[in-house]
C-alpha cells in the first residue's frame, strides 16, 4: 500500500520507507536528520503542544511529513521552514495526497537560523506556537533564535536530546546550569515534557531524546537592548565558569576591579560563581554595569 492510499491521515513506517524511496531520500547524519516513524508518538507530541484547533503552528525541519501531518490532524494549520531541498519539495505533495488544503499550509525552503519573517497562513494567521522534531546539532540554536525573532511565539514544544532538554529546564546550582538555561528562563519557563524512545526514529540515534515545553512569560523580562546586555553577562560569566564572577567577567567589565564593583552595586559576592545565579541576577548585573563608571 503506498502512502496516498494509507487508510489513515498519519504516516506509518512503511509509508515513509516508501516516500524516502520513491523520492531517492536518505537521513543526513550532516544535517541532524532523524525521521519520526511511529504515529502514537507522533500524536503524544501534539497532545503534549496543548494546541487549539485553528491555531496556527510553526514547524521546523518538517522532513517527511510526520508530525506534520500530526498537527493538521489536531486541526492546527502549519507555517513550515525546510532547509533539505529535497525534502521542502516532496512535502507539499505528500500533503496533497493526503487531503490536507493548501490554504491550511506554507512551507519556505531555508536555514530557519536566516529566516527573520514567518509565513502568515490565510486562515489561521501567523504562527503563535512552534512544534518540532528539531535537528539534534542546531536545536538549542533554533529554540533560543525563534524565541528572540518571533514575539508570537507564545509557546514551544520541541524534541531533541534528552541531554538538551536538561540543560534548558536547569535550575541554578546544578552542574548542568549554563548559558541555554538562563538565556531560555529569560523568554519563559521550560521544563521536561516526556521522554521519546531512540526506537521510533529512522535511523536510530545514538542519545536518547525528550520534549522540552517552553511557555513565554505574560510580560516580558525586558526590551531587546536588555536581552542583549544580559546575554553579553552571561555568555562571560559561563565562558569560564570554574572562576568566580570576578574574574569570569573581568574582560567584559574592562578589569576585574570594575567588575568587582560592578557586582557589588548589583547586590551579588564576587566570590560567586555563575551558575548560583537566576535570571534576575543577570539582569541585576547588566544594570549595574550601565551606573558605575568605567
Amino acid at each position: 500500500m503506498s502512502a496516498a492510499e494509507g487508510p489513515g491521515p498519519l504516516l506509518s513506517a512503511r509509508d515513509i520507507r516508501e516516500l524516502a524511496a520513491a523520492a531517492g531520500i536518505r537521513p543526513s547524519k550532516q544535517r541532524g536528520q532523524n525521521f519520526v516513524m511511529d504515529p502514537n508518538t507522533v500524536r503524544t507530541i501534539v497532545e503534549r503542544a496543548g494546541l487549539e484547533p485553528g491555531q496556527a503552528v510553526l514547524e521546523v525541519g518538517p522532513g517527511l511529513g510526520s508530525l506534520t501531518l500530526g498537527l493538521f490532524e489536531a486541526g492546527a494549520d502549519v507555517a513550515a521552514i525546510e532547509l533539505d531541498r529535497g525534502l521542502a519539495e516532496l512535502l507539499p505533495a505528500t500533503l496533497a495526497a493526503r487531503g490536507i488544503d493548501e490554504e491550511r499550509f506554507r512551507l519556505l525552503h531555508a536555514d530557519a537560523l536566516q529566516v527573520t519573517e514567518l509565513p502568515v497562513l490565510p486562515r489561521a494567521g501567523v504562527p503563535t506556537a512552534l512544534v518540532a522534531n528539531l535537528p539534534y546539532n542546531v536545536a538549542t540554536p533554533i529554540l533560543l533564535t525563534a524565541l528572540e525573532r518571533f514575539a508570537s511565539l507564545r509557546t514551544a514544544l520541541v524534541m531533541v536530546q534528552t541531554e538538551v532538554v536538561e540543560r534548558l529546564s536547569a535550575g541554578p546550582g546544578s552542574r548542568i546550569y549554563g548559558a541555554p538555561s538562563v538565556k531560555a528562563a529569560w523568554y519563559g519557563r521550560a521544563e521536561l515534557a516526556g521522554r521519546i524512545s531512540r526506537q521510533i526514529f529512522w535511523p536510530v540515534p545514538n542519545v536518547d531524546s525528550a520534549l522540552v515545553r517552553l511557555v513565554r512569560h505574560e510580560v516580558p523580562l525586558g526590551d531587546d537592548a536588555e536581552r542583549i546586555a544580559v546575554f553579553a553577562v552571561v555568555d562571560a560569566a559561563f565562558a569560564q565558569r570554574r572562576k568566580t564572577l570576578r574574574a569570569a567577567l573581568g574582560t567584559w567589565a574592562g578589569s576585574p576591579a570594575r567588575a568587582e564593583a560592578v557586582l557589588r552595586e548589583a547586590g551579588i559576592d564576587p566570590g560567586a560563581r555563575g551558575e548560583t545565579l537566576d535570571v534576575d541576577g543577570f539582569r541585576a548585573i547588566a544594570r549595574a554595569d550601565a551606573v558605575v563608571d568605567r
